[in-house]
């Protein structure tokens, strides 16, 4: 296995966290430089250690990391995606009371659908979500050392992969953060419906 496919796969691996990265970018569009940083680091940081744990867990845990990864997966983007389209029609039907009861003309009102700021939790979710596939990589990895070698050591291919996913990472949030700008108002219902759009992905292609 060469440089270059370490670098595909690991392109191939983080656009499920590019995609979620720009949901986020696009739900808080007045997201802080180093929270930015903070979301990119910690998809990177599960895309290089899922790969390192499969290698070491070998073929006795393939199986099983083939049969639950795209069930748990599903499962957990379904959460955090239905929760944001709860929240975001909890805050409009809350945000138009308050418009009813305001008189017209007051300023200060809250925008509908605002959603709520990605908390730790949330984002720690979204990491294991979008990268417990690469799992199975470090199986695979294990199994290309054997056949025809590794580049370098497995640590250092799953930092490659961590180094790829950071940078397309960032990248998403600050492009999601552009689109945020225009469509604030509905961030949090289109970003959830993003959120289950990619967990269905991953369990159809399971299947496939």
């Amino acid at each position: 296995m060469s440089v270059w496919e370490i670098l595909l796969i690991g392109i191939a691996l983080s656009m499920d966290a590019f995609a979620v990265g720009m949901t986020n970018g696009m739900v808080e569009p007045k997201m802080r430089f180093f929270k930015m940083l903070l979301v990119a680091f910690a998809y990177a940081a599960f895309q290089f250690l899922m790969p390192v744990l499969g290698y070491y867990c070998g073929y006795a845990f393939s199986a099983l990391v083939e049969k639950i990864a795209p069930y748990l997966a599903f499962f957990l983007l379904a959460v955090i995606g239905g929760k944001m389209i709860a929240d975001f029609i909890i805050e409009t039907v809350r945000a138009k009371k308050r418009r009813g009861d305001e008189p017209s003309g007051q300023e200060g009102e809250k925008e509908i659908g605002t959603a709520k700021p990605l908390g730790l939790g949330k984002l720690l979710l979204q990491a294991v979500a979008t990268s417990i596939d690469a799992l199975a990589v470090g199986v695979t990895f294990l199994a290309a050392e054997t056949a025809e070698g590794l580049p370098f050591p497995v640590v250092f291919c799953g930092l490659l992969i961590g180094a790829v996913t950071f940078l397309l990472s960032f990248l998403a949030v600050a492009l999601g953060k552009k689109i945020g700008d225009r469509f604030a108002s509905k961030a949090g219902l289109l970003g959830g419906g993003i959120l289950l759009a990619i967990g269905l992905k991953i369990l159809i292609e399971s299947f496939l």
